[in-house]
């Protein structure tokens, strides 16, 4: 059974708007305390009130993170050995689908 730990290291995410395009990788780098506090980073930016859950046989990340010019907020679920997510800006009217594996 996973849990939060699960969750935690260094993971390169591949956000790519399609498949055919060039790959385009930032690093996320997870930490979970015991009050399911996520802290660390997310493409080169600091995570802000981030947590995690691990019900209904899911682990879970959700988060924030800014750039200067508005908030990100960010979630996935660990899918096999990848984490599955996505980042939604308001402020850019854009929903963006990633992927994740453990950065090596």
């Amino acid at each position: 059974m996973r849990t939060l730990a699960d969750l935690e290291g260094t993971w390169t995410v591949d956000l790519r708007p399609d498949l055919t395009s060039e790959p385009y990788t930032k690093p996320m780098v997870l930490k979970v305390d015991a009050d399911k506090k996520v802290t660390g980073s997310f493409y080169e930016s600091e995570i802000l009130d981030g947590r995690a859950s691990a019900a209904k046989n899911r682990v879970c990340v959700a988060f924030k993170t800014t750039d200067g010019s508005g908030l990100y907020q960010s979630s996935g679920c660990l899918v096999g050995d990848e984490v599955v997510g996505q980042t939604w800006s308001e402020e850019r009217q854009f929903l963006l689908a990633w992927t994740a594996v453990r950065a090596r």
